[in-house]
């Protein structure tokens, strides 16, 4: 299998593979599981079998688990942290006692706090690439972004990011110091960066993308048949495009997505993930399974011509998808 292609994210220097590893789903979050029952050992071996294959960015967050899935990606590396991208996020206020009050943080002395804790939790004196995780409604852009400014500065953080923001806080952002990428769900099953002016804002203004979720949270993948298919603690159960009628009218797409790979001679997921890449930018999809991601890792090598391309937009076009991304109030 050949190696994962290295790529530049942003104008500011940063490399890293064109595909990444999302790590999330690999520990358990808030007291529940994400997709299914962590596996910290197979976890580990998928992160070092990443690194052979070329896959070397590596994405997690101080909230998921909270904290312990920083922790598992600083098991994985320690010894090797060079051959790694490590990138992590912040933003989310939890407390020492590692509990989310269910609001955001982005005050400058939270960010020192968060950065020091992430240090700790991945075992290293430095991440590669730091991101806001979620926008704190009741602090400035530019303090949020101030303050993590200084990190670069002091050598803790390499380069910084934003996680779901809109175009205008992008900018507003970058005017006070660089953001070398944004990272935001896109895949075909979520095209919302392409309404809302997103994804054309990180291009004109030479902002790396980097696309979570890009198998649509496994739908795309078709393993999924029917709601039962989720473990009983599986969080997509209480997301509104995978409930009652909006699971079947979306799993339809789905479908469809199918008989074009099958034509093609892929899987449904690999076309799904062939298309995100296609768009220039980088896609980070999760798993915790060295066989998904060696599946995974084989997307990067296929070609769509001009009239792939079209008939996927024509059969999957911008809101085709019905259902809310998240509960409300998320």
């Amino acid at each position: 299998m050949n190696s994962v292609a290295q790529v530049a994210l942003g104008r500011q220097g940063l490399h890293v593979s064109v595909q990444g590893l999302g790590c999330m789903g690999m520990s358990n979050f808030a007291g529940g599981t994400i997709y299914g029952t962590p596996n910290d050992a197979e976890s580990i071996a998928t992160i070092h079998r990443a690194q052979e294959l070329g896959v070397t960015m590596l994405d997690t967050a101080d909230v998921y688990g909270p904290f312990a899935n920083e922790r598992l990606v600083g098991q994985a590396i320690a010894g090797r942290r060079a051959q790694y991208t490590v990138a992590t996020k912040f933003g989310f206020a939890i407390g020492a006692d590692g509990n989310w009050n269910g609001r955001y943080n982005g005050r400058p002395e939270y960010v020192r706090t968060s950065i020091e804790r992430s240090l700790r939790n991945l075992g290293t004196e430095y991440v590669d690439l730091y991101y806001l995780h979620r926008l704190d409604p009741e602090t400035p852009i530019e303090e949020t972004v101030g303050a993590m400014s200084r990190l670069v500065e002091e050598g803790k953080v390499r380069y910084l990011g934003l996680s779901e923001v809109s175009a205008d806080i992008l900018r507003r952002a970058h005017a006070v110091h660089p953001i070398t990428a944004l990272e935001t769900e896109y895949s075909l099953f979520d095209r919302g960066v392409e309404e809302n002016g997103v994804l054309r804002a990180t291009q004109e203004m030479g902002i790396g993308f980097v696309g979570y979720s890009p198998l649509g949270r496994g739908f795309l993948s078709g393993t999924i048949k029917t709601p039962d298919d989720f473990e009983p603690t599986d969080s997509r159960r209480f997301f509104p495009r995978y409930q009652g009628e909006n699971f079947h009218k979306n799993l339809e797409l789905v479908n469809t997505l199918h008989t074009l790979a099958a034509a093609k001679g892929v899987s449904a997921a690999q076309l799904a993930l062939a298309w995100v890449l296609a768009q220039g930018v980088v896609a980070i999809p999760g798993t915790k399974r060295r066989p998904y991601l060696e599946a995974n890792v084989a997307a990067t090598s296929i070609q769509l011509s001009p009239a792939e391309l079209a008939e996927l937009d024509a059969v999957l076009p911008v809101g085709s998808v019905v259902g809310g991304a998240y509960p409300e109030g998320m």
